[in-house]
């Protein structure tokens, strides 16, 4: 696991995520992507959310997820109860994202391993704009 923290603030229903996890795929020997969801795009994005951080693997289960999204078939289904602290956790997630003035997903806030200088960045970035936005070489 690499010692490199990126965070990754996304909409479980939002297709460019999906984009950008695919983009972070390559790039995780080199940095240590965590995802928190929030729910800003319809009612589907928080349960649907929740069962992203709940799920047994969290990796396996986001890849699914987003090949869904970007398939056009709304993603994964939600279990029928989700325990209230996991919802609680997306809704947390969700006011600091407002908290911070950002308006769209996925925005990403990290540490240039180039430079020392925090960035951040909204909207999708391919694998070689994402690793420059990281100072990292491109794969």
């Amino acid at each position: 696991m690499s010692a490199h923290p990126v965070y990754v603030l996304f909409d479980p229903q939002c297709p460019h995520c999906g984009h950008l996890w695919e983009a972070a795929l390559p790039l995780l020997s080199k940095a240590k992507f965590v995802w928190i969801p929030v729910s800003i795009i319809n009612s589907k994005s928080a349960r649907q959310g929740a069962a992203l951080l709940s799920a047994s693997n969290p990796a396996d289960t986001m890849t699914a997820h987003e090949k869904s999204i970007l398939a056009g078939t709304g993603g994964m289904s939600t279990p029928a109860s989700v325990p209230p602290e996991i919802v609680q956790a997306v809704q947390k997630n969700t006011a600091l994202f407002s908290s911070l003035g950002v308006e769209s997903v996925p925005y990403i806030l990290a540490k240039n391993v180039s430079t020392g200088r925090v960035v951040s960045n909204t909207g999708a970035l391919t694998t070689a704009e994402l690793a420059t936005f990281l100072g990292f070489a491109a794969p």
